[in-house]
């Protein structure tokens, strides 16, 4: 059975940058972001093509943070929720890096960081590794449920798919944090068939995910001063409590959810809260890893969580398995 796979020397997150739309400026840490656009088409044609542009950006800033261009990068890592991940083949890939597509729906950029570590350990050639994720909610409304057009009711437990992208550059200099170790995750099947209930369907491979790492880590939770998912939402939070009740019954005072923190549910209409591939990506960037920079983090798990799914598969009644990566992230 896969364990936890360490760096070999230091692996560290040199920077990062997060780009939001609009319903993200009005959220609690939108003053945070690198860039919030004011429509959500940043120029585009297209919620496609915003989505697209919305990578690129992140891209760029989180280059930019480390005065080098796009030419500096050996590897890019990206994925995002449209089919076959064209929002990152036609904007940060259009950087002529090498490029590896990804797909793992809200756990990608934590797979990514991951896959990156993992790539720095093993060959030396290489020097910076970019990561990039991206979500937008008309874009993906389009593909996985109905176009907005049509004002269909969402359901309490649905969740709010971010309009955002996430970026961070790997290397073995000075950064802001190091990642001291990957456990990827085990695919979970608990047979949700409700698309609108993607929080139900991820919290039992997250639950599975902290298990496994507890398990070989030893230690507590206490032992961590954060432990962010993204993005289970209120459902799929209050689902992992009970599920890890007995083993971890103090994970409420040291969890966070990038899906609950992205919003402010009382003031938009989010229903049980953000998620898609920008969620934990923009929360990371934006508002975790300054703190860990500044020192108040010094120790914490990121687990990014993804109901593993497609269009064609919710139409045909098929279950929502979840999938849940983790990574360990230490301050320097």
């Amino acid at each position: 059975m896969g364990g936890i796979l360490a760096p070999r020397g230091e692996v560290r997150i040199l920077s990062a940058a997060a780009v939001g739309g609009h319903e993200e400026r009005r959220g609690p840490y939108g003053e945070r972001f690198d860039l919030c656009g004011e429509d959500d088409r940043f120029g585009q044609t297209s919620y496609e093509l915003a989505e697209a542009e919305m990578a690129r950006i992140a891209l760029s800033l989180s280059l930019g943070k480390l005065g080098i261009g796009e030419g500096a990068l050996d590897l890019l890592l990206s994925g995002d929720l449209q089919n076959q991940c064209v929002a990152s083949s036609q904007g940060p890939a259009c950087a002529r890096t090498p490029f590896l597509g990804l797909f793992g729906a809200c756990s990608t950029m934590i797979e990514g960081l991951g896959i990156g570590m993992l790539a720095l350990s093993g060959a030396e050639e290489l020097s910076l590794v970019g990561v990039v994720t991206s979500s937008h909610n008309a874009a993906a409304e389009r593909q996985f449920r109905t176009p907005l057009e049509y004002g269909a009711q969402r359901t309490p437990t649905a969740q709010w798919t971010a309009t955002a992208a996430g970026a961070m550059i790997l290397g073995r200099c000075e950064g802001t944090a190091r990642i001291a170790g990957f456990l990827p995750g085990r695919v979970c099947d608990a047979g949700i068939r409700d698309a609108a209930n993607m929080g139900a369907a991820m919290a039992p491979s997250a639950a599975d995910t902290l298990l496994r790492f507890f398990s070989e880590r030893g230690g507590a939770v206490e032992d961590y001063d954060l432990i962010l998912t993204g993005d289970l939402g209120q459902e799929g939070s209050e689902l992992l409590y009970t599920l890890l009740s007995r083993e971890f019954p103090t994970l409420p005072d040291r969890h966070k959810d990038g899906g609950l923190m992205l919003y402010d549910r009382k003031k938009q209409d989010v229903h049980a809260g953000g998620s898609g591939c920008g969620c934990i990506a923009s929360m990371l960037s934006a508002v975790i890893l300054p703190e860990v920079a500044a020192g108040r983090i010094t120790r914490m798990l990121a687990i990014g969580t993804g109901a593993l799914m497609n269009p064609g598969s919710i139409q045909q009644g098929g279950a929502i398995a979840g999938v849940s990566h983790l990574i360990e992230i230490e301050g320097i």
